[in-house]
């Protein structure tokens, strides 16, 4: 880091205001030459507004920012790009309908960034990284993990001199994620300067120089990260400590058998095997964990459980045939947390209410006969947004204007209602931050309690081995384990979601499903 040198990046008072919502207030912030900064805070602390006035897509209300020390207005992401500035964003920014190649070709000059040119370069980062993305591939056909790692490349491809990575490790395993830590040490080594925005704070510990807090808009904190601990840049987060021993308590006994799978096989969206031949059971009471790369068939097996996705095979819950569609299934016990939250958790248009209601809006008390009873809508949607903290103006209020992690607890608000038998919970906690990731936490493994079985579907291993009970690993569609969560750890974990045999990993051995 080059601190005798003026600052890459300037920002003096920045201010953002939205309809009752202050999100940026008089924020400053330096970045250095050479140097990674991690900008931390809980959701709706401002993160994403900062990072939009910084790639041109909003504008603010007052502040500066500067450039080199010359301030600058970014008036646009085109502009952003120009003058250095890179963005790997949360929600992935790409063209359904093109290839991967034209996504990262578009914006380019015809001579430097024609496709088919851009389609060497990307192979030859996909390669060196292990970021396993298909240039030919149509991003409509890419799962959001596989979406992540194309704004990864892309990112890499444009050589900024700022870089701005939105939660990049959220959807890599251990190995990848140290492969890309590599690569920001040898970009910050070259002088580039980058932000680093996650909620994994051992790997803000590992890779930042200094973390910068914000809390409700404001900078609350800055401290440089060499003798810090992420239990005391949690507290500076959400302001009281935050407990990060393993939550399963080794007491936790599962009951007997709720869900019974057998023999899965489905077909992917590209025509390929999804699913090749899955068998499992899950206890009641018991937290299954199922770890991955994106693009093995975890989400299609959620899929098919959930009545979304055809598929061969049995499965039992509760001992009786589980079939039919996704209201069938809900009504017989099954909740679903959805991978893709925005499309597929929520309808964005619909307000904070009529989004809690829509799993129970034809039903009592919220229906009389063919009549909604939209008092008692109102009435529910302010009882669950209490509950699980949603920040949202009011309960009238679009579901897409809330943050993330916002229509998150949205989804398990509604999904969680009642007594669900099975919890099908896919990275039910990405992009959270640490107080509503705690509460998230603590939320499944209440239900567990009461005899709900979870699966739970995550990318982010220390999650998985916090609560789980077992741990399978999805490759190419087959299942592996499910191991013991004592007796495997995140190395082994990765090693088998990179393609070890389980014989050969320490701790793997046992409970391979052939």
């Amino acid at each position: 880091m080059d601190v005798a040198s003026p600052p890459t990046l300037q920002l003096r008072g920045i201010t953002k205001r939205f309809p009752g919502v202050v999100a940026n207030d008089g924020v400053d912030l330096t970045l250095h030459p050479g140097e990674v900064l991690a900008l931390l805070g809980e959701n709706g602390a401002g993160k994403s507004t900062l990072i939009s006035i910084l790639y041109g897509l909003y504008q603010p209300d007052e502040g500066t920012v500067e450039l080199a020390g010359k301030a600058v207005r970014i008036g646009s992401p085109a502009h952003a790009r120009a003058l250095g500035i890179g963005l790997v964003p949360q929600h992935p920014l790409l063209v359904a309908r093109h290839s991967v190649a034209e996504n990262l070709a578009l914006g380019g000059s015809g001579a430097l960034f024609p496709a088919r040119g851009v389609a060497s370069r990307i192979r030859e980062l996909s390669a060196k990284y292990g970021l396993e993305v298909d240039p030919a591939v149509r991003v409509a056909d890419l799962s959001p993990g596989e979406k992540q790692r194309v704004e990864i490349v892309r990112a890499l491809l444009g050589g900024a001199r700022v870089l701005i990575l939105d939660e990049p490790t959220s959807v890599l395993t251990p190995q990848e994620a140290q492969g890309l830590f590599r690569v920001m040490r040898e970009l910050r080594a070259d002088g580039r300067s980058l932000i680093f925005i996650s909620h994994k704070l051992d790997e803000v510990l590992d890779v930042a120089d200094r973390v910068t807090v914000l809390r409700r808009g404001k900078v609350v904190g800055g401290v440089p990260t060499a003798g810090a601990t992420r239990e005391g840049l949690a507290e500076l987060m959400v302001g009281r400590s935050v407990d990060f021993t393993r939550k399963r308590q080794s007491g936790s006994a599962p009951g007997g058998a709720l869900l019974s799978v057998r023999d899965l096989t489905a077909s992917g969206s590209r025509g390929l095997p999804a699913l090749r031949g899955v068998s499992f059971d899950l206890a009641r009471g018991e937290v299954l964990g199922v770890a991955g790369i994106a693009g093995n068939g975890q989400s299609e097996l959620v899929e098919v459980l959930a009545g979304l996705h055809p598929a061969t095979g049995t499965v039992t819950l509760d001992g009786q045939a589980l079939a039919g569609g996704a209201r069938t299934r809900f009504r017989a016990g099954v909740a679903h947390i959805p991978e893709d939250r925005i499309h597929s958790g929520t309808v964005p248009s619909m307000t904070v209410a009529e989004n809690v209601a829509l799993r129970a809006y034809d039903q009592p008390p919220l229906a009389r006969g063919l009549a909604r009873d939209l008092g008692q809508v109102d009435d529910l949607a302010r009882r669950e947004v209490e509950a699980y903290g949603v920040a949202t103006p009011g309960i009238h209020t679009p579901s897409r204007l809330l943050s993330g992690g916002n229509i998150q607890k949205l989804i398990l608000a509604r999904e969680l209602a009642g007594a669900p038998k099975l919890i099908l919970a896919v990275h039910p906690t990405y992009g959270l931050d640490i107080g509503a990731t705690d509460q998230v936490h603590r939320v499944l493994l209440e239900r567990t309690g009461s005899g709900a079985g979870v699966l739970l579907v995550s990318e982010d291993l220390d999650e998985l081995l916090s609560l789980s009970d077992r741990i399978g690993v999805m490759v190419g569609g087959s299942l592996l384990g499910p191991f013991p969560a004592r007796e495997v750890t995140r190395e082994s974990l990765g090693l088998l979601m990179g393609g070890a045999h389980p014989h050969s990993v320490p701790g793997a051995e046992q409970g391979v499903v052939a």
